[in-house]
């Protein structure tokens, strides 16, 4: 079974997302873990969004890249800048991606102009996980 690491700064929204979307795309073919280079507690607007998609984060945690240095991953996806700037650090031969999504925990404005950015990231996050189920696992 293929394992995949996803890492963002905090590991506290988009990492989550991505991970909750590629664990259902994927569930019977790969491990799907998450982590920050830092950790900042999962946010609940993510996990509030993710339930619109049918997907339940409310027992994830927020763990830092270190807790998985044992493992060997096949894909290592940074989805921000800061996160593939210290991912050189992480020890691991799997291939690397990476795309910097937004992040939606920095949104300002009104309550409904935050879920707004937080679901225009989770669209993004899930077709790039759509893309990239079709194209590593089709």
């Amino acid at each position: 079974m293929k394992k995949i690491l996803i890492l963002c700064t905090g590991n506290s929204c988009r990492s989550q997302i991505a991970h909750g979307f590629l664990k259902t795309y994927l569930a019977d073919l790969v491990e799907v873990y998450s982590a920050g280079v830092e950790t900042h507690g999962v946010n609940p607007k993510a996990i509030e969004l993710m339930k619109e998609e049918e997907i339940d984060l409310s027992n994830h945690t927020s763990n830092h890249l270190d807790e998985y240095k044992a493992i060997e991953f096949d894909y290592i996806i940074t989805v921000c800048d800061h996160a593939k700037e210290k991912c050189p650090l992480f020890i691991g031969k799997g291939e690397r991606l990476h795309y910097n999504f937004p992040d939606p925990a920095k949104a300002k404005g009104s309550e409904d102009e935050v879920l707004e950015e937080f679901r225009k990231v989770r669209e993004m996050i899930k077709q790039y996980c759509l893309d990239f189920a079709a194209d590593k696992f089709a």
